[in-house]
């Protein structure tokens, strides 16, 4: 952006490639776990909670990404659009777990981590467009918060994860 301060860039620049190298693993982590948990049984839950990781990571790097590409004004409509398009996905999980019958099984913390707390995380995002559209230093901050949240979510998500295929490996 041609009226943002340096210092953001380089903000942008750190969690966008933080967020990309955490897809990365994300991938790697399930590739491993792949032969211990990967199977008709658990693919429910898969699809539960590693599919939402990713995509939080996904959102913070294509924030990032219109952050330090040149589009000016339009990172405002670009942002709303990552927010809303997350934030009705979102939604949608949640109620598609709901009737699974997941959100029952998970403890609060888990539903709270993987299903409320995002979609607060993209409503941010839809909060920093509009603000960036009307006042831009303010609406930098709200991104600012919105990426953290949304990048620190997937990370605790990812590591519950991994310890979910630890302790219920099969073989151990």
């Amino acid at each position: 952006m041609a009226d943002q301060p340096a210092e953001w860039h380089d903000f942008y620049l750190l969690i966008g490639t933080a967020a990309a190298t955490l897809i990365g693993l994300t991938f790697v982590a399930a590739s491993v776990g792949t032969g211990a948990t990967f199977n008709a049984e658990r693919a429910a839950n898969w699809q539960s909670f590693l599919t939402p990781t990713v995509l939080h990571f996904s959102a913070v790097l294509l924030a990032c990404l219109a952050g330090v590409a040149p589009v000016g004004a339009f990172l405002g409509v670009l942002l709303l659009a990552i927010g809303i398009a997350g934030a009705v996905w979102g939604t949608r999980h949640w109620i598609a777990m709901h009737h699974r019958g997941l959100t029952r099984q998970i403890d609060l913390a888990d539903r709270l981590l993987y299903l409320r707390l995002p979609i607060i995380g993209y409503l941010l995002l839809v909060v920093a467009a509009v603000v960036l559209l009307v006042h831009m230093a303010f609406g930098l901050v709200v991104l600012a918060l919105a990426l953290v949240l949304l990048l620190l979510l997937g990370i605790r998500n990812a590591w519950d994860m991994t310890l979910w295929i630890v302790v219920r490996r099969p073989d151990s």
